[in-house]
């Protein structure tokens, strides 16, 4: 059991150029958690500095309570899983597997039982005898993966594993981390990825990362639902969440928004009568818009209509913004495209953000 705690932690080159700033977060035993954010954001950067990889220019990093800050590496109790694999290509996956153990003198048996633990665990029993050239590039994460655990670390990284596969590939190695993290649930994970499914389906909680710092932290559907400001609204879910200028003109239990001179926006977020007159951004998900031909949140016209199967993406061009409207909506309809449509949403599922922060 292996619990991490970052406290301020900062990262910045000697160009002056900062990618990590006031980075606080505890990681509780068994966890696995997730980085996410847009590229830069130091995602992979925060994920090294945990490995001994790069060093912490500010703050403290420990794992059970010992600092880390000049634990080389090797000395961490960490294993770590490469985007790009890393593996030797002139051993075979065995050897691969058993390198690390192998240069801490372990013994023959004892490798060999570790070995084989994690190749059955990983379905790799088959390739233990292939080179890596032999194997498709999910087998070769397989086998990046196979190399971590045998390690029998505190602590597994894992930086884009899955970027590198293909979608088909990738659903089913994502499928075998979460067994993996089932099989081990006293193992602490860190992942990272830019991938929101792969953060919303493996992770017990998610660290979204912008602007050099933490914008929030939460279980999955905390941030689905509550994002505490525009930025975790728009990044989690997609297509992103539709963000329309509006004002508020009354208040109470519920709060009502006008986007413009015929149509208002209700949301069930309650507000004081001090609230009246500001300027927020009424946000809601593209799968909590729905057609209607009464009572509407806005209207416009179908600009484009991506029938996708089991739903439709709907572009509507509006008066409030240049940028269209993204309407998600079961089944098939691409005979709405250049038609007029009505759009309403639950009260519950409509957030306001004032100053760029949620008004709940």
């Amino acid at each position: 059991m292996t619990q991490l705690t970052l406290s301020n932690i900062e990262k910045s080159y000697n160009n002056g150029i900062t990618v990590l700033k006031n980075v606080s977060l505890d990681i509780e035993s068994g966890e696995l958690v997730v980085f996410v954010g847009p590229s830069g954001c130091g995602k992979s950067t925060l994920l090294r500095m945990i490995a001994g990889l790069e060093h912490i220019t500010g703050g403290i990093l420990e794992i059970d309570g010992q600092r880390m800050n000049d634990i080389p590496a090797s000395k961490r109790g960490i294993a770590m899983v490469f985007q790009s694999y890393a593996l030797y290509p002139h051993l075979t996956v065995r050897d691969n597997m058993s390198f690390a153990l192998k240069i801490a003198k372990y013994k023959q048996p004892e490798i060999d039982a570790a070995v084989d633990k994690a190749s059955k665990a990983l379905k790799l029993d088959a390739y233990l005898d292939r080179l890596p050239k032999e194997l498709s590039g999910g087998q070769r994460q397989r086998v990046a993966i196979g190399r971590a655990i045998v390690r029998n670390p505190k602590v597994f990284l894992f930086d884009e594993p899955l970027s590198n596969l293909d979608a088909a590939l990738r659903v089913e190695t994502r499928i075998e981390i979460a067994r993996l993290k089932e099989s081990m649930p006293d193992r602490t994970m860190i992942y990272v990825t830019h991938d929101q499914v792969e953060a919303m389906t493996l992770a017990s909680r998610i660290v979204v990362l912008a602007n050099n710092t933490v914008a929030q932290v939460g279980a999955p559907l905390d941030l689905y639902n509550s994002p505490e400001n525009e930025f975790v609204a728009q990044f989690i879910g997609s297509p992103a969440m539709n963000l329309l200028p509006g004002r508020i003109v009354g208040t109470g239990t519920q709060t009502t928004v006008s986007l413009n001179d015929d149509c208002v926006a209700v949301s069930s977020i309650g507000t004081s009568s001090s609230d009246i007159g500001k300027q927020v951004n009424v946000g809601v998900r593209p799968e909590h818009l729905r057609l209607t031909e009464g009572v509407h949140l806005l209207k416009g016209k179908v600009d484009i209509a991506e029938a996708l199967g089991e739903f439709t993406l709907l572009y509507v061009k509006h008066a409030l913004q240049d940028e269209n409207l993204i309407v998600k909506i079961p089944d098939t309809h691409k005979s709405l495209r250049h038609q007029l449509v009505k759009l309403s949403a639950d009260p519950s599922k409509v957030h306001l953000f004032h100053n760029g922060l949620s008004m709940r």
